[in-house]
């Protein structure tokens, strides 16, 4: 699926979730909040398409996949997203250990 088909269809899952979104230019990532009692996600529009689904991904990931219908395709990139930002998670929390990929295969052998 393309990111701007899947950008539309978690942008339609986030909204029947009760999200407003807020399409914005600037300097930061993105994320979700509430103001004034309503739930927000801000997305970056200077960021690609990928990068506004992570954020989007994000905001899902914390709430029951079973809250919601979810298009078996769409749930698919979904988990496939989830599984990315868990890489990436655990490399940044490796590196904040200090331990490298190497060292961890040092060890195992």
């Amino acid at each position: 699926m393309k990111p701007e088909k899947l950008l539309l269809e978690l942008e339609s899952i986030c909204e029947k979730i009760g999200y407003t979104i807020r399409k914005e230019r600037g300097s930061f990532r993105g994320d979700r909040c509430i103001v004034e009692g309503e739930n927000l996600i801000v997305i970056n529009q200077k960021q690609p398409p990928e990068a506004r689904v992570a954020t989007l991904a994000r905001v899902l990931r914390d709430r029951t996949p079973d809250e919601i219908y979810i298009k078996p395709a769409v749930r698919k990139e979904l988990q496939e997203v989830w599984n990315r930002l868990d890489r990436f998670r655990d490399n940044d929390l490796r590196e904040l250990q200090g331990v490298s990929d190497l060292d961890e295969l040092d060890s195992e052998s």
